[in-house]
């Protein structure tokens, strides 16, 4: 009696999970074209900016009015031709000076990014909307494979990797990947006791350039070969460590303008260190030189993932230069790094946040926890050189509860758009990767038909 009564309930069970997924994919398949004829052989990797980044700063709504008077000391200025300006796009936007090193991608036409988009609502505790984004489960904080997972296991043979962190849960799941841990924690040489560790240490060090041949000679000189690769990331890692206490130590027992009370100093401390050990941005340059190595000699892996930490810039931002601008200045090497590795037809790079700041400085000259948020993307099926999606302006009657930029765009309806065109998903394994969203036909464009 009892198996009987299980099985009709596991029978209703799984006929109501049909009914969801296919409803989904029905969502998915309202406005969403069929993948074009010979899509479907690209590789995809997500560069994801913890702490919540300032996409008004790294794209610059320079035309817009509201956005000097919102802020008056942080403001990038208007292009004029001057390094001490924005970086002129378009007659709405320019971009950070400090990411010079992106121009040519832009002029190039495979640089592009949608300039509100995020979370279906906003979520301001970092790691829930951090969570929420690598599952694609809004609302959920435990439990959920990451989506990148989730498109591995769409294959037989490992097809992601990561690089920097021990356990992003975007990579978390049933399928089985490949992690390279950050910094010195991949070149020490107890790693050689662990077998996967170890072999993937010697993928990594596979080629023919000089930090290679030093690991392949021995562990003397590779362990000198790992000094040489680490000494620059510990440094930074030590003085961003730094930076991080006094500004934490600043934010005690002040309030985030949501209301939120602001983390203590030992908590700010606390998620320097944690995020799964989340790189900073000089050290994503050096992960992109790994995750490139590493993809090039293994070409089953189709997905990378990256992050940096150090965006969460509640107290002197600064403008065109600061801790921002040297932040972005960073990123942007490392991006035009991972450019470099992955420019081939089918490559894609996305990065994204948890969500945006507010579109106001606060009284500590930074900006606090916001909602909409600039996601970008490099490749050559991008239609770049120009900006996709909905645009409203600064003013406050559009701004979310009157403080930040709204996010137009569902952060999977972006996503779709990539997926659809790198790997030619059908609407149901859209529905079971990316679930929950829906297909935005206003982001129809983004990427180029071919």
């Amino acid at each position: 009696m009892h198996t009987s009564h299980f099985s009709r309930r596991h029978l209703l069970h799984s006929l109501g999970a049909g009914l969801v997924v296919a409803a989904s994919a029905r969502a998915w398949a309202q406005a969403g074209p069929a993948a074009a004829k010979g899509q479907g052989q690209g590789r995809l990797l997500v560069v994801f900016l913890r702490g919540a980044y300032d996409g008004l700063s790294a794209f610059v709504p320079y035309a817009d009015a509201d956005y000097y008077q919102l802020r008056p000391t942080i403001a990038i200025p208007a292009p004029d031709g001057s390094v001490q300006t924005a970086l002129k796009l378009d007659n709405t936007f320019g971009m950070h000076p400090a990411m010079a090193a992106l121009l040519p991608l832009w002029q190039q036409g495979v640089l592009s990014f949608i300039p509100a988009a995020g979370m279906p609502a906003p979520n301001r505790s970092h790691f829930d909307a951090q969570y929420q984004i690598e599952t694609s489960h809004s609302g959920k904080t435990s439990g959920a494979p990451g989506w990148i997972n989730q498109l591995a296991a769409l294959h037989k043979t490992p097809t992601a990797l990561g690089v920097g962190e021990a356990n992003p849960a975007i990579l978390a799941g049933n399928a089985a990947v490949k992690l390279i841990p950050q910094g010195q924690a991949a070149e020490r040489l107890g790693a050689l006791g662990n077998a996967g560790q170890r072999q993937a240490l010697m993928d990594l060090y596979a080629g023919n350039d000089k930090v290679s041949t030093a690991f392949r000679q021995g562990a003397d000189s590779r362990m000198r070969s790992a000094q040489e690769l680490g000494d620059a990331r510990n440094s930074m890692n030590a003085q961003r460590a730094a930076a991080a206490r006094e500004q934490a130590s600043m934010m005690d027992r002040k309030l985030d303008k949501d209301g939120t009370p602001a983390n203590t100093a030992a908590q700010n401390a606390q998620m320097l260190a944690a995020s799964n050990g989340a790189a900073d941005p000089v050290g994503l340059q050096l992960d992109a030189q790994h995750l490139g190595t590493l993809m090039r000699n293994d070409r089953n892996l189709t997905l990378g993932f990256l992050s940096a930490g150090g965006w969460d810039t509640h107290a002197n931002q600064g403008n065109v230069t600061g801790q921002l601008a040297g932040n972005l200045a960073n990123l942007a090497r490392g991006i035009a790094q991972l450019r470099e590795e992955f420019s081939e037809r089918g490559d894609l790079i996305v990065v994204m946040s948890e969500f945006g700041r507010t579109s106001a400085e606060n009284g500590t000259k930074g900006t606090d926890h916001g909602f909409g948020n600039a996601m970008w993307l490099v490749g050559n099926q991008v239609n770049g050189g120009k900006w996709h999606g909905q645009w409203t302006g600064l003013a406050r009657a559009n701004l979310n509860e009157n403080r930040d930029l709204p996010a137009h765009h569902d952060y999977r309806a972006v996503l779709a758009q990539v997926l659809r065109s790198n790997f030619a998903l059908s609407d149901s394994t859209l529905a079971s990767v990316l679930p929950g969203g829906k297909w935005d036909a206003r982001l129809d464009g983004l990427m180029r038909k071919t």
